[in-house]
């Protein structure tokens, strides 16, 4: 091709449809699973659904998980079992997203939304606390300050999990079978499950 066919392919190019997105203000949709930030959920009646037990932390390929469990207070339990998570950090520095923590969790507590856009100052931003996690009294995440939230992005919370819920069982196969969350209630049924199907149909 010539020095002035060149040109003359670009300049042409100038009147085709453009196939890119004006980021950031406005974005491509993104897949219905996408691996994007954490929360830790809590059930409809509002117990945090973390009990404490640190697979995640065990299976975390790159290390990036810390839990600590402790004891649930008799007299005002924090979870549904003997204990709950007291402490929970996740480092955005080594995360790989991964989401082998969200099918090791036996409590469906560790689930990830579609928002994955962070702007860190500091590394200390990077290191996300419970409190970071853990989801508002209206059962959605928190929206801190360098993160890059749009409508939407938190309506498919838990979809990986729920796509893989309970452990591959062939038996579950187009049942809903995860839990209800608090400001949801139970998820719409997914792509090749159905509203009505349950996991006592299952079990039949």
């Amino acid at each position: 091709m010539g020095f002035l066919d060149g040109f003359g392919l670009t300049f042409g190019k100038l009147f085709d449809e453009r196939v890119t997105t004006e980021y950031p203000e406005e974005k491509r949709p993104k897949a219905l699973r996408t691996h994007g930030r954490h929360v830790l959920g809590r059930s409809e009646d509002g117990m945090e659904k973390c009990i404490g037990c640190e697979l995640c932390a065990g299976v975390c390929p790159a290390n990036c998980i810390y839990v600590r469990g402790l004891d649930n207070p008799p007299d005002d339990p924090v979870s549904p079992g003997e204990r709950y998570g007291y402490v929970y950090e996740i480092n955005y520095l080594r995360c790989i997203h991964c989401d082998l923590c969200v099918e090791a969790c036996p409590t469906e507590a560790i689930t990830e939304t579609k928002m994955f856009e962070f702007s860190f100052t500091n590394r200390s931003d990077a290191i996300y606390t419970k409190d970071d996690l853990l989801v508002g009294d209206d059962g959605r995440p928190q929206h801190l300050p360098w993160e890059d939230w749009r409508p939407g992005e938190d309506e498919h919370t838990s979809a990986w999990m729920r796509a893989t819920a309970p452990s591959g069982d062939a038996s579950y196969a187009g049942k809903i079978a995860w839990s209800s969350e608090l400001g949801y209630g139970t998820r719409a049924a997914e792509e090749g499950q159905t509203e009505d199907d349950s996991v006592a149909g299952a079990e039949e």
